[in-house]
């Protein structure tokens, strides 16, 4: 028998993303994300609040980079979630990370988070149901170290971690057990 537990954000698992934007005068910005992803073959969402300094950086500057954090790196990208940079200005310097420019936007690429999508903002939704960023994928990088011997990314060399909106816990993605467009191919006979 399944319980009503009403109406909670529940899907898992959650993607932990990191938008990275540069604020005033070039400055790192980077904000820990859940509510968003993939909304089409060559498209992100961004679902965010419009008071947050990432989506003022995203309006003025049209851009921004999105990137998958690795367990190494869990505690910055937890950090990144924690402070805010309205209330703090050096918050990615106390990080301890480091970032470059990117050559496809205007947007800062974290240098220590092994996949990063670099997007243009196609179309900024403000509405009844908040605020929503679209941004086009024109670029994906990737660390060679999370490459497997095709040149694909290797979600277990990838090191990737997942949110758990049910009690708000990070979790590392487990052992592959199926494949997809595969494993249900028996019930189409």
């Amino acid at each position: 028998m399944k319980k009503d537990l009403g109406v909670k954000p529940y899907l898992f698992p959650m993607p932990v993303l990191m938008i990275a934007t540069y604020s005033e005068g070039d400055v790192v910005n980077v904000m820990n994300m859940a509510w968003g992803g993939i909304c089409a073959k060559n498209m992100v969402a961004l679902n965010i609040n419009e008071t947050h300094k990432t989506a003022k950086n995203i309006k003025e500057r049209k851009a921004f980079t999105l990137s998958i954090a690795d367990i190494d790196h869990i505690k910055e990208a937890d950090f990144f979630g924690i402070a805010s940079g309205n209330k703090m200005f050096d918050k990615f310097e106390r990080s301890g990370l480091h970032a470059v420019k990117s050559n496809k936007v205007d947007a800062p690429v974290v240098e220590e988070f092994p996949v990063t999508l670099e997007c243009r903002v196609v179309e900024i939704q403000n509405g009844k149901y908040g605020f929503r960023v679209l941004g086009e994928i024109v670029n994906v990088l990737a660390d060679e170290a999370v490459l497997d011997e095709k040149g694909n990314v290797d979600p277990v060399k990838l090191n990737a971690f997942v949110f758990d909106p049910f009690q708000s816990g990070y979790y590392a993605i487990g052992d592959k057990v199926g494949q997809a467009w595969n494993s249900g191919a028996e019930l189409m006979k």
